[in-house]
C-alpha cells in the first residue's frame, strides 16, 4: 500500500467513494442518506485511518451510532458503509473485511404510531371534511384517501391529468415540495400509471376543476411552497374531531391499500394502483394485513371442510 493511501482517513475515502460511485446514479433522497452517513463518520471516527480499520474499530463505530438510533436505522447505516469498505478491501487499502460478524445494536424502538384506519374510522374523517368550491387541504385528503396517491403525486396533479369520461387520473409526475417546488419525475417507472376513480369522486372533482388552469398544479397556489407537516396537522385535527386514531397523510395511502386488500382485491392489483416497483414491496409493506387475511381464509376453509361428509 502506498504511503499516501496508508495515511488516508476513512472519512475522506468514504466521501470520495460516494462521489465516484453514487452521485448521479441514485435518487436525491437516497443521496441525502449517504451524506448524513458522512456526517456521522465525521462525528464518530474523524481521525481513523484506512490502515487502522479493523473489526474492533468497526464494531465501536457501529456501537457509537447505535447509541442514538434504533436497530433498523443502525442496520441501514451499516449497509451504506459496507459497500465502500468492501471496495477498500478489494483494493488492498484495508487488510481484512472489518464488517465480518459485526453485531448490530440499537436503541429500544419507539412505540409505532398507527399507520392506517379501518373503514368506519376513515368514513368518520371524510364526513368531517369541509369541501368548498376551491381546492383545499380537505380536498387533497379526500383525493388521497380514495386513490392511495403519494403526497408528492397528489401535489403534482393538474386538471389535465383527469379523464372524466373514462373515470381515471394519470400519474406521470410529482411536485418537488421538499426542494422549493416544481414538477419532477415519479419515484420510479412503475409509478407512472392510470388510477381508476369512483363515480362519486368524479362528480365532485369535475365541478371543482372546471374553471382551473389545465396545466397548473391543483393544490399548489402560484407555485408556492407546500409543507407535508401542514397537511398532517390538518388531517390530525380531523382525526381528533372524528374521535379516531391520528394518522399521517401517508397513513391515508396505507389505509387505502389496507381497505382494498380486506375487500379482496388482489395484491397484484393493489401494487399496480399504488405504483409500487414490484409486488414484493406491497407484500412487505402490508404483511400485517396479508397475515390477517390468511387467518380469515383458514377459518373459511375449515368451515367449508366441516360441511363435507
Amino acid at each position: 500500500m502506498a504511503e499516501t493511501q496508508q495515511e488516508t482517513l476513512f472519512c475522506d475515502y468514504y466521501a470520495q467513494w460516494v462521489s465516484v460511485y453514487k452521485e448521479g446514479a441514485i435518487r436525491d433522497v437516497t443521496m441525502k442518506k449517504y451524506k448524513i452517513t458522512q456526517t456521522w463518520l465525521a462525528k464518530l471516527i474523524p481521525d481513523l485511518k484506512l490502515s487502522d480499520f479493523d473489526r474492533v474499530s468497526y464494531q465501536k463505530l457501529i456501537n457509537g451510532y447505535a447509541e442514538f438510533h434504533e436497530r433498523q436505522t443502525t442496520m441501514d447505516f451499516h449497509h451504506q458503509l459496507k459497500g465502500a469498505i468492501l471496495d477498500a478491501v478489494d483494493e488492498g487499502f484495508i487488510q481484512r473485511d472489518p464488517t465480518r460478524k459485526v453485531i448490530i445494536k440499537g436503541k429500544q424502538p419507539r412505540q409505532k404510531k398507527q399507520k392506517y384506519l379501518n373503514q368506519f374510522e376513515l368514513h368518520a374523517i371524510l364526513a368531517d371534511l369541509s369541501l368548498g368550491t376551491e381546492p383545499s387541504w380537505d380536498w387533497l385528503i379526500l383525493l388521497i384517501a380514495k386513490t392511495g396517491l403519494r403526497f408528492s403525486e397528489a401535489l403534482g396533479l393538474t386538471p389535465n391529468d383527469f379523464d372524466f369520461i373514462h373515470q381515471t387520473l394519470s400519474v406521470n409526475k410529482t411536485w418537488d415540495y421538499k426542494n422549493g417546488g416544481g414538477f419532477v419525475p415519479t419515484k420510479n417507472a412503475s409509478s407512472v400509471r392510470k388510477v381508476q376513480l369512483d363515480w362519486q369522486l368524479i362528480m365532485q372533482l369535475s365541478a371543482l376543476l372546471k374553471a382551473l388552469p389545465e396545466n397548473e398544479p391543483i393544490f399548489v397556489k402560484n407555485g408556492g411552497k407546500v409543507y407535508n407537516s401542514t397537511a398532517n396537522s390538518i388531517l390530525a385535527k380531523h382525526c381528533e374531531q372524528a374521535g379516531v386514531p391520528v394518522i399521517s397523510i401517508h397513513g391515508l395511502r396505507h389505509t387505502h391499500a389496507s381497505l382494498l386488500l380486506f375487500a379482496g382485491v388482489s395484491i397484484a392489483s393493489v401494487s399496480k394502483r399504488l405504483g409500487h416497483a414490484s409486488m414484493n414491496t406491497t407484500q412487505d409493506t402490508y404483511l400485517h394485513v396479508i397475515r390477517e387475511l390468511e387467518n380469515k381464509d383458514v377459518d373459511i376453509v375449515m368451515r367449508a371442510l366441516s360441511t363435507l361428509m
